[in-house]
Formats: structure tokens, C-alpha cells, sequence
């Protein structure tokens, strides 16, 4: 168990690295891979890197460029990695990859945790996904109807949602309107609350509550991700369930969670880094897609909101918080 806050810098930690190969080794020199953008969860990506071989300062070095939430530098800062003559970048949600395939066309990117990399224009496909970018999807508009209907068999008079999304993203975006659309079926009503910068949280929460929901689901949006627990501590202040993407935000307090592992597709995307140091290239390597998605659920948050989550669900949970 973490601490809700300690959960947004807990993965800030050390750095890790590869064998000398491909170009960067017939240089002379060792590869860089630039990472672009905050993230949450760099650690298991250094982790993987490790298990393949790669240590920092030796074999590989890594290069940080972080926005803050400011999507606005986001193609400054990828414009710098591709002046560094970098070897990779790798970039955590739509906004970053978007930046950086708008800054190069040639230098390998691998994104991660895309939530439709096809339907966002970033890829031709996922078998085949052509021009520099490959790596892995979370799936995140498909889920939407699903996580809809969890919450709703968690808390059955659930009639009105709030779904907190970032305009700026284009997977946030198709997550909204497939959320919307399988609403109706579960005849609950989605209300839209937008944020698209740090300090929107505050005024964007408070109006959502006018609305009255009954309870609100949060996207993996790396900037939202960023803050989230800004989102956790308000959702508690004022009783509010919420569903989240990411098992991490449960452990930190949320309520429920249901997709992809995050922190095991950022350390499957060293896998695409070693596999285009060692001469692979980004168009010919499939993105991948995760086989399995977790629900977890925080009994503690639950009794703290008087709820009483159904045996049946409990059940079905991959990690119970007690």
C-alpha cells in the first residue's frame, strides 16, 4: 500500500541502460533514449531495460523532457530530443506521441499506453503500423462501456456520471463518446467534465458537483495522472466513487479500477527499445495489445463512502484493499 500523494513521485526514481549496438555503437558511442514527457510509471521501464542488459552511463543513457501538465511545450520539448540526435524516444500517452511524430519522422518512437493509437492517426494499424512509431495500446476507449457497467453493478442507483477528460487528448476524446455510448443501454446519464491544464482542476471539480453525479470516472491521461491525486483528495472531501483506469489510483484511495496493467506495458516497452537498437524497425514491429485487464477495489475507500460492494463483484477482483 502506498500513500495517495506519494504514489504521483514514487516512480521519479533512478535510471537504467543497454548493450552497445546497432548505429549508436558503430559511432562510437552509447545509444540515448529520450523520454518525453512526465510519467508515473518510468521505473518499470528502467526496470525492463535492466533486465535486458542495459545500465546507465555504460551501455545506454536516458534523457529526460517533461511538460508538467503544460501540453503546450510538449512540442518544444520533443523538437529538443530530436536536435540531441537521440536514438529512441519513447512517449507515455497521446498528446506526448502525437508531439513527437509531428517533430520527427526518422528517429524511432515507441509510445505507451496509447488508449487507440489507429483511431488517433498515429499508426496505419496495428499489425502493420508503418512510418517510426510502434509500441503498445491500453485500450482505453474500448473499456469505457465496461467500466460504465462495473460501477453501475457496484453501485446499482448510480443514474449519473461524471467522466473527467483531457479535450487535448484524442484517445481521451474517443473514450468519452464510447462511454456515452454505451451509457444509454445501462440508462445512466454522462456528464462531460473537461480538463486540459493543471490549474483547471479546482474550478472544473467544483462545477461538476452542481451536476449532482453520483459518481465520476478519470481517463489515464498522463497529465491527469500527474495530478491525480488532486482528484483522489477531492473525490474524498466529497464522497464521490470514482472509477478509475489505473490500479495504482486505487491503492492510492480511489475507489475502483478496471484496464491494463500500466506498470507492465511500460516495462514490455523496453522490449521495442532493445528490439530498434539492435537494428528492428518501428514500422515492421506490431503493436501490441494486453491480453488481460484487472479489477481492483478498495474496500477501505468503500466503507468510507458507506457503500457495500456486492459479494458477487468482490469476487471477480483481481486485488481487494482492505
Amino acid at each position: 500500500m502506498i500513500d495517495r500523494r506519494a504514489f504521483i513521485t514514487i516512480f521519479t526514481g533512478g535510471v537504467v541502460l543497454a548493450p552497445l549496438v546497432g548505429e549508436a555503437q558503430q559511432a562510437g558511442r552509447i545509444p540515448r533514449i529520450g523520454l518525453l514527457d512526465y510519467a508515473p510509471f518510468w521505473e518499470p521501464l528502467r526496470q525492463g531495460l535492466r533486465d535486458l542488459g542495459y545500465v546507465e552511463g555504460q551501455n545506454i543513457e536516458l534523457v529526460y523532457r517533461q511538460s508538467e501538465g503544460r501540453s503546450e511545450r510538449l512540442p518544444d520539448l520533443a523538437a529538443d530530443l530530436v536536435r540531441l540526435k537521440v536514438d529512441v524516444i519513447v512517449s507515455y500517452g497521446t498528446p506526448p506521441t502525437r508531439a513527437a511524430k509531428q517533430a520527427t519522422t526518422t528517429i524511432p518512437i515507441v509510445m505507451v499506453g496509447i488508449g487507440d493509437p489507429v483511431r488517433t492517426g498515429l499508426v496505419a494499424s496495428l499489425g502493420r503500423p508503418g512510418g517510426n512509431i510502434t509500441g503498445n495500446t491500453i485500450l482505453g476507449p474500448e473499456l469505457g462501456p465496461k467500466r460504465l457497467q462495473l460501477l453501475k453493478e457496484a453501485i446499482p442507483k448510480v443514474s449519473r456520471v461524471a467522466f473527467l477528460w483531457n479535450p487535448a487528448n484524442a484517445s481521451n476524446a474517443a473514450n468519452f463518446q464510447e462511454t456515452k455510448s454505451g451509457a444509454q443501454a445501462l440508462g445512466v446519464t454522462v456528464q462531460s467534465v473537461e480538463v486540459s491544464s493543471p490549474n483547471e482542476f479546482e474550478s472544473a471539480l467544483s462545477a461538476m458537483t452542481r451536476g449532482r453525479p453520483h459518481a465520476l470516472m478519470v481517463t489515464a491521461d498522463p497529465m491527469h495522472q500527474l495530478n491525480v491525486g488532486r482528484v483522489v483528495d477531492f473525490a474524498a472531501k466529497n464522497r464521490l466513487p470514482v472509477m478509475y483506469q489505473v490500479k495504482e489510483n486505487v491503492i492510492a484511495g480511489g475507489l475502483m479500477s478496471y484496464g491494463a496493467s500500466l506498470l507492465d506495458l511500460f516495462r514490455r516497452a523496453a522490449t521495442y527499445v532493445d528490439r530498434i537498437l539492435k537494428g528492428a524497425k518501428p514500422a515492421d514491429l506490431p503493436v501490441e495489445q494486453p491480453t488481460t485487464f484487472e479489477l481492483a477495489i478498495n474496500l477501505k475507500t468503500a466503507k468510507a463512502l458507506g457503500l457495500t460492494i456486492p459479494p458477487s463483484l468482490l469476487a471477480r477482483a483481481d486485488q481487494v484493499i482492505q
